[in-house]
């Protein structure tokens, strides 16, 4: 708020009849402007606070001294994952793609649980390979149901020459086009 000083300079005259001008002093409060300040502060922390980017967290392998023995797989804790066309999903347990079984998105959840149940947590992996017919779609809803199963080790790989073979000699034999 602005004051201003109207106090008179003291009655001098200089000569006969000459009024003096009064001196007038302005002075600006700047207690709103401070208050204003710390409003915009506040404001700012609280809006950068809540606006933090949410990201998937990953787990990456330790180091170790030895890169042969980092990334080693039991066979009985794999279970292969592979994303088709027509929203088909293949899978095998192992790492033996002959033993090639086929799914849809209804079921493939229960058969990820079932193997997560039956395997020892800290060697459970579930390898995901999707195929050329796989749509961009069906990749990522089998990484969102990596987190919906809280499988804590998987891969995105790319498809084998001899894991096509078996995918399309299947799909052959089921009439899928």
């Amino acid at each position: 708020m602005a004051e201003m000083d109207t106090s008179s300079g003291g009655g001098h005259k200089k000569g006969p009849g000459v009024k003096k001008g009064k001196k007038l002093s302005t002075r600006v409060d700047l207690t709103p402007m401070v208050d204003l300040g710390f409003l915009l502060i506040t404001f700012f922390i609280f809006t950068t606070t809540m606006s933090s980017p949410t990201a998937m967290k990953l787990n990456l392998p330790k180091d170790t001294d030895k890169p042969d023995e980092q990334n080693k797989l039991k066979e009985s804790a794999a279970l292969t994952v592979m994303p088709s066309k027509a929203n088909y999903i293949y899978y095998y347990e192992g790492l033996d793609p002959s033993k090639l079984q086929q799914s849809d998105w209804k079921k493939i959840r229960d058969v990820i649980l079932d193997k997560k149940r039956r395997t020892d947590p800290k060697d459970f992996m579930v390898i995901i390979k999707p195929t050329q017919d796989a749509t961009y779609k069906n990749t990522v809803d089998m990484l969102d149901e990596m987190k919906i199963d809280d499988v804590k080790r998987y891969a995105l790989v790319d498809i084998t020459p001899d894991e096509y073979k078996f995918i399309t000699a299947t799909e052959q034999a089921n009439g899928i086009k």
